[in-house]
């Protein structure tokens, strides 16, 4: 039997370099990342009476919330005559892929230890596979805004104004940046729970508070008016420029510029870059203190 490095097939060892990312082992194991996909996809309402229609139900009903209490109650306003409920809608589907990308794979050692203690595969196929299979959700409530956009342009006259720009050909580009986010922040998360559980509970908490500081329900422009002493930590939020820059695109409000692309992606990759490093670094010792 010969056993030269080069005859096998794969090569399982301890020392990597610091960006580890191994493109060809991945397809090797895309099967496996289809199975991981379809698992998440599935089991998310399983057992549920309305099933996938919560991809429909949740986005509206928070829509409707925040009109009624930011909008109509704090008299927030949307810019160029947009509607409310269209305005938050963008927001919340923008926002929404980010967040479930970032939950779902901040407890990618701890949910699947079993699994990581058994049978070799790249871990990194985990986390890819939920960021995969929020895309499905993220495009069913994009198509929920759309349904909505048309209903407004050609059934009121209350959209008027809402105008989708140029600026959408880099829309690929935008949904990349929030699930390369999404997982940056996530694998780091998931991490350091291995040793420090009570990020557990501080992850929902912590989205949420994100939520309020990314500009999800209220323009920038507003709260740069409004609190112009602290509007730095929205406006240099990644996810606030995400977020304004989406709405640029499909309604035509908010700033667009190509330095905000360019930050965003220079940022996104530094958050990827350093979660793919402290991911690859833990799993070589999780089972030890997960």
């Amino acid at each position: 039997m010969n056993t030269k490095n080069n005859d096998w097939l794969y090569t399982i060892s301890p020392k990597q370099k610091l960006i580890h990312l191994n493109f060809s082992e991945i397809w090797r194991y895309k099967d496996l990342l289809f199975l991981f996909v379809k698992r998440d996809v599935i089991t998310q309402y399983k057992q549920t009476i309305l099933g996938p229609l919560w991809y429909f139900i949740q986005p509206l009903f928070t829509g409707i919330i925040f009109t009624l209490i930011f909008n109509n109650l704090a008299a927030i306003p949307t810019g160029n005559g947009i509607p409310p409920f269209l305005f938050n809608l963008a927001g919340i589907t923008s926002w929404n892929y980010f967040s479930t990308c970032l939950t779902g794979t901040s407890n990618t050692f701890t949910a699947n230890q079993g699994i990581f203690g058994k049978v070799y595969f790249p871990r990194v196929i985990t986390p890819l596979s939920v960021v995969f299979s929020n895309l499905l959700k993220f495009g069913i409530q994009l198509l929920v805004f759309i349904c909505f956009y048309l209903y407004f342009v050609f059934f009121t006259t209350k959209a008027a104004n809402a105008i989708p720009q140029f600026a959408i050909v880099f829309l690929p580009v935008l949904i990349l940046f929030m699930g390369l986010f999404g997982l940056g922040i996530g694998m780091i998360i998931s991490s350091m729970t291995t040793k420090y559980r009570d990020l557990t509970f501080l992850v929902g908490f912590g989205v949420q508070l994100l939520m309020y500081g990314s500009a999800v329900m209220y323009p920038l422009s507003y709260f740069k008016e409004k609190v112009p002493e602290y509007s730095w930590l929205v406006e240099y939020n990644p996810m606030t420029i995400i977020i304004e820059l989406f709405r640029h695109m499909t309604l035509g409000v908010g700033d667009f510029s190509i330095f905000k692309i360019l930050y965003v992606g220079v940022a996104v990759i530094l958050i990827f870059s350093l979660g793919l490093i402290i991911f690859n670094k833990t799993e070589k010792t999780f089972i030890d203190t997960v």
